[in-house]
C-alpha cells in the first residue's frame, strides 16, 4: 500500500489506488466516486465520497481499518454496518493528503434491490438521522447511475448502472404522480397558520416543495440523491421555469408569526408550487432522458 508524497489535490491515479486497496478487502465488491466531484459540481475543499460496496456478511472491518490506517497515516475509526443509521450503513472518514476523503459503505443487496424498484417506478421516503425530508430508497440506484467506477473487478457496478441509466421512466411517472402530496400538504399549512404554528407551517411548505423539485427533477431525468441543493437545482434543469428556485425561496425564508404573516405565504407559495403541479401533471411525467 505505497503512499504518494502530499499533493495539493488528489489525483485519479491515487484515488484508483486507493479503490484498488479498498476492492482486495474480503467482502468489498466495488468502489466508486460518488457526490459533487462525480456529478461535477464540487468545488476546491469539496470532500471526495467514495461509495464502498460491500457484503456485509463477509465484510473484514479490521482489514478495511488497516486501509484506512494506511492512506490516512493514523488510527480511523469505522463505523460498523447499520451504526450511522437504516439507510447509511455506515462507512469512515479519512484525511488523506489533507483532503477529505468519506468511505460510505453500501450493502450490494439493498442497492440492487432499490436499482429493480427503481426501474419498476418504486420509492419510499424513510426515517435517517441527516436526512430531514427523509431518506429517499432508490438513491442507491441514483449513486450508482452518477458514480464513476474506480474498483470493479467482478463488473458487478457497471451491471447495475445499465440498469438504470438512463432514467427509469417508470421512476420519472412515479415522482411527478407524487406531487399531488403538494396541495394536500398546503391545506394542512393553512390549517396550522390560522393557529399561529408558524414550525408546522414550515415543515409542510418545506415538504410541498421539496416534492415538487424532486418532481422537476425527475421529469428531466436527473437522479436526486439527498435534499441538498434541490430546490436550488431545479433552476439548472432546463426547463423553462425560471424563478422557481427563487420564489420558493423567499416564501420559506419570510413564512412570518402571525396567523396572517403565515396565510399569506401558503397562498404565495401554492401559487408558485400550484403551477408547477400543473405542468407537471399535464407533462405525465414525460421530458428528455437524462
Amino acid at each position: 500500500m505505497a503512499i504518494v508524497a502530499p499533493t495539493t489535490d488528489l489525483s485519479d491515479e491515487l484515488l484508483r489506488r486507493l479503490a484498488d486497496d479498498l476492492v482486495r478487502v474480503d467482502g468489498v465488491v466495488a468502489v466508486a466516486l460518488g457526490g459533487s466531484r462525480a456529478r461535477g459540481t464540487h468545488g476546491p475543499s469539496s470532500d471526495y465520497d467514495l461509495g464502498v460496496y460491500s457484503e456485509p456478511d463477509r465484510l473484514d472491518l479490521a482489514a478495511l481499518g488497516g486501509v484506512a490506517r494506511a492512506w490516512a497515516q493514523e488510527d480511523v475509526r469505522i463505523a460498523r454496518p447499520g451504526e450511522w443509521g437504516p439507510w447509511v450503513d455506515g462507512g469512515a472518514w479519512l484525511t488523506v493528503h489533507g483532503r477529505a476523503v468519506d468511505w460510505i459503505l453500501r450493502d450490494v443487496q439493498r442497492v440492487a434491490e432499490q436499482c429493480r424498484r427503481a426501474q419498476a417506478g418504486e420509492f419510499g421516503f424513510h426515517t435517517q438521522p441527516g436526512h430531514p425530508l427523509g431518506f429517499l430508497d432508490v438513491s442507491y440506484a441514483g449513486e450508482v447511475a452518477i458514480g464513476h467506477p474506480l474498483a470493479d473487478p467482478s463488473g458487478w457496478l457497471a451491471s447495475r448502472q445499465r440498469s438504470v441509466d438512463p432514467y427509469p421512466a417508470a421512476l420519472r411517472r412515479a415522482l411527478v404522480a407524487h406531487t399531488w402530496q403538494v396541495d394536500f400538504l398546503l391545506g394542512a399549512a393553512r390549517k396550522g397558520a390560522a393557529r399561529g404554528d408558524a414550525a408546522y407551517v414550515a415543515l409542510c411548505c418545506s415538504q410541498a416543495a421539496m416534492f415538487c423539485a424532486h418532481g422537476w427533477h425527475a421529469r428531466a431525468g436527473v437522479w436526486v440523491v439527498n435534499e441538498k441543493g434541490v430546490l436550488a437545482g431545479v433552476d439548472r434543469l432546463g426547463v423553462e421555469l425560471a424563478g422557481f428556485s427563487g420564489a420558493v425561496h423567499s416564501v420559506l425564508g419570510r413564512l412570518g408569526e402571525t396567523p396572517d404573516e403565515l396565510l399569506a405565504s401558503v397562498e404565495r407559495l401554492q401559487t408558485v408550487l400550484g403551477e408547477s403541479v400543473s405542468r407537471l401533471s399535464r407533462d405525465g411525467g414525460g421530458g428528455e432522458q437524462s
